[in-house]
């Protein structure tokens, strides 16, 4: 079970590390594609306002954003989680923190997430994931 929870908390610390342009270092989100399964999807509902991604819809806008200068010094971190294990499935629920430069003001920001895994041939992957800030 350990080994299983390390895997699923290096599966989060990527996906979140994916965001990452502090101290001018640039994000990967082209990892998103290697911790989700291909059909994977995302959610966002955030103040009542659902919005379903597929991987390639959520990561096109989110990269231009933190590259073009419109998110600057962002970072996200988990602070919290419960991880739950059957079998070839997995859920965990999250509490997040996330900082940052948005169009140069500073802001502060944290949330929830609930994420899927799966485990396949190449090991752990999520499958979906869904959010909601605070």
């Amino acid at each position: 079970m350990s080994d299983v929870k390390a895997e699923l908390d290096q599966l989060i610390r990527t996906f979140l590390g994916a965001f990452t342009n502090t101290g001018g270092t640039r994000p990967d989100v082209d990892v998103i594609r290697e911790v989700f399964i291909p059909q994977g999807m995302i959610i966002s509902n955030v103040g009542g306002k659902l919005v379903v991604y597929d991987l390639d819809a959520f990561i096109e806008p989110r990269e231009k954003i933190l590259t073009d200068g419109t998110l600057t010094e962002f970072s996200e971190w988990e602070v919290a989680e419960r991880t739950e294990t059957f079998g070839s499935i997995a859920h965990r629920f999250s509490e997040y923190r996330k900082s940052g430069f948005l169009d140069g003001e500073w802001f502060e920001g944290s949330g929830h997430k609930t994420t899927q895994f799966v485990h396949t041939r190449d090991g752990w992957k999520m499958s979906s994931m869904a959010w909601d800030d605070v």
